[in-house]
């Protein structure tokens, strides 16, 4: 049985001294060395394509700019909503304690009107008996009267 290819590739692989001598002997032939230019530039990047890279670079930069600018922009309107709603929280304090101030004003009010009308069904009450002991008076007065008017009347 021969030698395979497989095998000389191995023997390659061992040898680094034969693999740089092969190297040399391929390059040295004007068709393989153009071939082995071509299978690598293949993979190597040309002038276009660098300028290419370089104006997609450029865009990216504008892009990257520009969103610089509206995060700048949104930080602003972030930190403006932040102090005005500080501001708000303060104004919602001051009401909350305006708002209790007039519970206890209102309070204070119920109880008052509370005591008042204690007062005023108690005047009520005391009317009451003013006007009973007024018609009993009059009533006095009135028989006094009748009877003052009809006792020459009657003889008397």
């Amino acid at each position: 049985m021969g030698i395979t290819a497989e095998d000389i590739v191995e023997l390659f692989r061992r040898d680094v001294r034969a693999r740089k001598m092969l190297a040399e002997l391929l390059v040295s032939e004007p068709d393989v060395r153009l071939a082995v230019i071509n299978a690598v530039l293949r993979d190597v990047a040309t002038k276009q394509d660098v300028e290419r890279l370089r104006d997609y670079m450029a865009a990216l930069s504008d892009k990257l700019g520009g969103l610089g600018e509206r995060i700048a922009k949104l930080e602003g309107a972030y930190s403006e909503l932040t102090n005005r709603i500080g501001d708000l929280d303060k104004r919602i304090d001051a009401l909350d304690k305006r708002i209790e101030a007039l519970d206890k004003r209102i309070d204070s009010l119920d109880k008052r009107i509370d005591s008042l009308d204690k007062r005023i069904d108690a005047l009520d009450k005391r009317i009451d008996a003013v006007t009973r002991i007024s018609w009993a008076t009059l009533m006095a007065i009135i028989g006094t009267l009748i009877a003052i008017v009809l006792r020459p009347l009657m003889g008397g």
